[in-house]
């Protein structure tokens, strides 16, 4: 159940706040701002490509990584594909974690390596492995770890990711809104020199900028009526969000929002693009999770019982109403099968702005609940 009173209460949701969630999600125009400082004291923007590399492979632990390699692949398109590289191990302790390069990687790919850790043994061996067969390697961690050793003495790239004071306090989330941020700025920097995609330092301050207002918006001491954020967090109580994305850059958003339901909030979510979530979730919707399936029973104990878990429709779109898209269809099929939808559409702006918006407001969502939410 959702304490909504709580939402509307920054003082108590500041003492709820253990992890420092919100303040990461508050600072990441900040933290997109020290990630772009670090990438230019790195080199980044001196760097002087031969050309495009073969491939891209990604490699670093949980949900940042998986993240990272989501964004920047859709981002870059086809001009070289962009792979993580999954890990194996007995359990996800950074000690038991190994990366293996793919048997055709060589000179002519690229290797990233992006961790908020830096201890794991496995992406030091990876760097060396790398080296050896002659991949060009860059790493984003926190300074002065085995890693950031580990890539200097193997000839590659280091950028020292954006941290704060406070995240040594807890344990960082992998899906934690600064995380994200502080990783995934220098990797686009680093792209926009190969030329695979487009973020030159104006573009990455335009982001800041956007994840500035974002955080103005949705912050606590904003109230829920016109906080959207915190009304999309009290839409999602008691519900099983089905997450539907439209636009090539809201895909990366949608899957994010539901890592980051499952990880910060304890939710599970379903995610799928239209139109072909239409015809993918429909069934779902038809189910037992659909509110017309179990209507409210009158005689239900309002104190011991809590209500029946429905399927609610969070439609993450990138582009205007007025072009080719498939809303109207999905908003037909949702209040059909009487499921409540909820939509999500940045102002307009660079695709990265767009992206950078849906991530904002879903992050400060997914806070938000985890939060207020009590069992």
């Amino acid at each position: 159940m959702l304490d909504e009173p709580l939402l509307d209460s920054p003082e108590g949701l500041a003492e709820a706040d253990h992890r420092a969630l919100l303040r990461g999600a508050a600072e990441a125009g900040a933290r997109v701002r020290t990630a772009v400082r670090h990438a230019a004291e790195a080199g980044v923007h001196d760097l002087v490509p031969d050309g495009r590399p073969r491939a891209v492979l990604i490699a670093g632990p949980g949900a940042a990584a998986t993240q990272a390699a989501d964004l920047l692949g859709t981002l870059a398109g086809s001009g070289s594909p962009v792979t993580r590289l999954a890990p194996t191990g007995v359990a996800p302790a950074a000690g038991a974690l190994r990366w293996e390069l793919p048997g055709w990687a060589g000179s002519v790919d690229l290797l990233l390596i992006a961790t908020p850790d830096g201890t794991e043994p496995g992406l030091a061996l990876l760097s060396e492995q790398a080296y050896r067969r002659g991949c060009t390697v860059v790493a984003v961690a926190p300074a002065r770890t085995p890693l950031a050793e580990a890539v200097n003495g193997s000839h590659g790239l280091f950028v020292p990711m954006a941290t704060a004071p406070y995240d040594q306090d807890e344990p960082l989330a992998a899906a934690a809104p600064g995380v994200l941020w502080s990783l995934l700025t220098p990797l686009l920097a680093l792209l926009d020199r190969t030329g695979l995609l487009t973020a030159p330092p104006d573009v990455l301050d335009k982001v800041a900028d956007r994840l500035d207002r974002i955080a103005e918006r949705c912050g606590p001491a904003i109230a829920t009526y016109s906080n959207p954020a915190k009304t999309l967090a009290a839409e999602l109580a008691d519900a099983l969000p089905i997450v539907w994305t439209e636009g090539v850059s809201a895909g990366p958003a949608g899957r994010r929002f539901a890592a980051a339901l499952a990880e910060l909030s304890g939710i599970p979510a379903v995610v799928a693009e239209l139109p072909e979530a239409l015809a993918a979730h429909s069934a779902l919707l038809a189910g037992p999770l659909a509110a017309s399936a179990d209507p409210d029973d009158f005689f239900r104990d309002r104190v011991e019982e809590p209500p029946a878990l429905h399927a609610r429709v969070v439609l993450l779109r990138d582009r205007p109403i007025g072009g080719l898209t498939a809303a109207p269809a999905a908003r037909d099929l949702a209040l059909s099968h009487d499921t409540p939808i909820s939509e999500l559409e940045p102002e307009e702006g660079g695709e990265l702005e767009t992206l950078a918006e849906l991530i904002a407001v879903t992050d400060f969502a997914a806070v938000y609940l985890a939060l207020a939410s009590r069992t």
